[in-house]
């Protein structure tokens, strides 16, 4: 189906939770921002409490410096009819029982959906709640290594910028996630689209999902 004849999604939601990687989540975000000026597009901020969630880690070690975002719903309270769900990753990823929730929340939420989203180690949470198993799916090459003992049913490619399998959409580190973004309102609105968007950001896209010139430094 062309994108002329597709009817695009105008409802979105992203996943935050304490160490997410700002990137992950902002890059894309801000290709919405450009998006809905036509159409208007809604976007819910999803966390386990409403309190603001900060991309810094709250253990010693961790980043000095972080910018929070404030949540409009939590897990329990989320819409029902989202139909665009983002899943960024970060070094929050890696505390496990800390991530639970979300991972019980997106096996809860994946059935309605209509995409699903992860960028960079968000695809480690999606893994977890069993959503990958059976598809392709890519991630951060630096930390892919541990990324792919956490879902062992999934076809993990190595070497992409991003990866499409039926409804879910898996991109590679951080920046990837943009380009992963550009492909999608490619697809659901029209390259013209994608592009003029791209230009008014001042953004040199990678067009080919297989074009990833960061897979040899995968670790």
């Amino acid at each position: 189906m062309s994108a002329q004849h597709k009817s695009p999604p105008t409802k979105y939601g992203i996943v935050v939770f304490p160490g997410f990687q700002a990137l992950d989540a902002f890059g894309p975000l801000d290709i919405l921002n450009m998006l809905s000026r036509s159409p208007a597009l809604e976007l819910s901020v999803i966390a386990e409490t409403l309190s603001p969630v900060s991309t810094k880690l709250g253990s010693p070690g961790g980043s000095t410096i972080g910018q929070s975002v404030v949540p409009t719903h939590t897990f329990e309270n989320s819409p029902a009819d989202i139909e665009v769900l983002i899943v960024p990753g970060g070094k929050g990823t890696r505390d496990i029982e800390g991530t639970q929730t979300i991972v019980d929340y997106l096996r809860k939420a994946y059935p309605a959906l209509k995409y699903l989203f992860t960028v960079c180690t968000g695809s480690s949470l999606a893994a977890r709640a069993g959503i990958l198993d059976g598809h392709e799916a890519t991630s951060n090459k630096g930390s892919f290594t541990w990324v792919t003992t956490q879902g062992p049913n999934v076809n993990w490619v190595h070497e992409a910028r991003w990866v499409t399998s039926g409804n879910i959409w898996t991109s590679s580190g951080i920046s990837a996630g943009i380009d992963m973004m550009y492909a999608f309102v490619a697809d659901q609105c029209g390259e013209d689209v994608a592009a003029r968007i791209a230009i008014d950001s001042e953004y040199v896209r990678n067009t080919d999902p297989k074009n990833d010139p960061f897979a040899k430094y995968s670790g």
